[in-house]
């Protein structure tokens, strides 16, 4: 892929901006779902005794509704029209919306793999992360508005009702009601539609490796490689700390999972074809039972990847797989995170007692505070999804000294608050005094570099 090309698509400003957007849609639909599960919220007219003949008729024939000859069905729905147009307008307007959404990440995504991007969590971190976000974010979408019961019903009914006031239908309802038919089995509309996109998912995704195998490490070897420790070696303790993966460092646990579980359901093929590809899914599938879609709407994992792969001929040695990761999450991830907690609570605490004592340290060591409230974050987070899942080892999933991290972790931020001017002076002149003399002589490097390869080739 040529520069002149990645200037010429605009890829970072797509991105940017249909994750923004994505996000919004995201929320009203779940708003709509909220609001029509919700006894007290849902809207009057579809409750009413005088309408169940006309929702019957438009759930049975959606999207193909005629509003003229059909006025035996549509007499409650034509006595109320101004009412339910002006009401159904906002939600009508959503799924219009998401259609819409789904059509500009359609192109999007054929533009990106027409030109060959390279993606490289570790290379080009925004570009990479933009795009697997992208992803999550329309499966979201997709499998949120499919879990909306009434959406035929809004969608039809605000059909009928804007021909009976203007006299012919919306021009977006056509392609709107076909859209939500594709999608009456969501995965697996979702599965052809990624077919074609595996090569750049999957490479994608593959770039995780490394760091997803290092987060994964349990309390053990946290603790036998000492991490956080700011005393485990004295006398490195004012060496500046450093990363070659430092953007990835604070991604969060959860949206590896999420990247790593949808990306893989979606472009499947390579599970069969890449050992490192298998083997990052089934540690994902291993880490927990649940990831979020949003608020409190999540995705039991197992379940709906066992039921996307039971109609693939030839996938029975990945459904033995998801059983066994399965097993091996209710058995083994409970305790696994109760003992990354203990394990943080102790190393916070630690971190903590030095760092107020010695606030200097704040300078070379913040990658560190940044990190430990990261990983805090994450199994705080991890806790709150599984705290409802009710099995054997149900005490593995509850944590009577939840609020001592949390207490712990406010005093890491406070102290950040407090001296951040030392962070910020310290930093200043680490980029004068060290980050610009070594690009400096890599700047010198290329140089010489690139003049040895002119010189052969004249």
């Amino acid at each position: 892929m040529s520069l002149s090309s990645v200037y010429e698509h605009k890829f970072a400003e797509k991105l940017t901006i249909l994750n923004d957007r994505g996000k919004g849609v995201l929320i009203r639909i779940y708003n709509i779902k909220k609001t029509c599960t919700d006894s007290q919220t849902k809207l009057p007219f579809l409750t009413e005794k005088a309408m169940e003949s006309s929702i019957k008729y438009i759930n049975k024939k959606f999207p193909n509704l005629d509003t003229r000859s059909s006025t035996q069905h549509l007499g409650p729905v034509h006595r109320e029209k101004a009412d339910i147009f002006r009401t159904l307008t906002a939600y009508y307007q959503t799924f219009v919306d998401v259609m819409e959404f789904r059509d500009h990440v359609y192109e999007l995504l054929n533009t990106i793999d027409a030109s060959q991007c390279y993606l490289d969590i570790n290379v080009n971190y925004d570009f990479t992360k933009n795009y697997l976000d992208l992803i999550v974010t329309y499966v979201s979408v997709i499998v949120l508005l499919s879990r909306i019961d009434d959406r035929k019903v809004l969608i039809g009914l605000h059909h009928c009702t804007h021909e009976m006031i203007h006299g012919i239908s919306d021009s977006s309802f056509r392609r709107l009601g076909q859209m939500i038919i594709e999608y009456e089995n969501p995965l697996r509309k979702l599965l052809e539609e990624f077919g074609p996109h595996t090569k750049t998912v999957s490479h994608a995704l593959l770039s995780l490796h490394f760091l997803f195998v290092r987060r994964n490490h349990s309390a053990d070897q946290w603790r036998a490689d000492q991490l956080f420790s700011l005393i485990s070696n004295p006398a490195n303790m004012l060496s500046p700390a450093s990363s070659d993966t430092m953007a990835c460092e604070y991604l969060s646990w959860e949206v590896l999972e999420r990247w790593i579980v949808m990306g893989f359901l979606l472009c499947h093929s390579c599970l069969g074809s890449t050992q490192n590809c298998l083997e990052l899914w089934r540690m994902a599938l291993r880490g927990s039972l649940y990831i979020t879609l949003i608020r409190d709407e999540v995705l039991s994992i197992h379940k709906v990847t066992e039921e996307a792969f039971s109609g693939i001929k030839g996938y029975g040695k990945r459904i033995t797989d998801i059983k066994d990761c399965k097993e091996h999450a209710l058995q083994q991830s409970g305790q696994l995170h109760r003992g990354r907690r203990n394990f943080l609570r102790n190393a916070v605490r630690e971190m903590e007692a030095i760092l107020a004592n010695e606030p200097g340290l704040l300078g070379p060591k913040a990658i560190y505070v940044f990190m430990a409230l990261s990983f805090c974050r994450d199994e705080v987070a991890w806790l709150c999804r599984h705290s409802e899942h009710k099995g054997k080892n149900q005490e593995e999933f509850t944590d009577s000294y939840l609020a001592e991290l949390l207490f712990l972790m406010e005093r890491l931020r406070k102290l950040l608050k407090q001296h951040q001017n030392i962070i910020q002076r310290y930093h200043i002149q680490y980029l004068s005094r060290f980050d610009a003399q070594v690009l400096g002589d890599i700047i010198q490097v290329w140089k010489h570099n690139f003049l040895s390869d002119l010189g052969k080739r004249q």
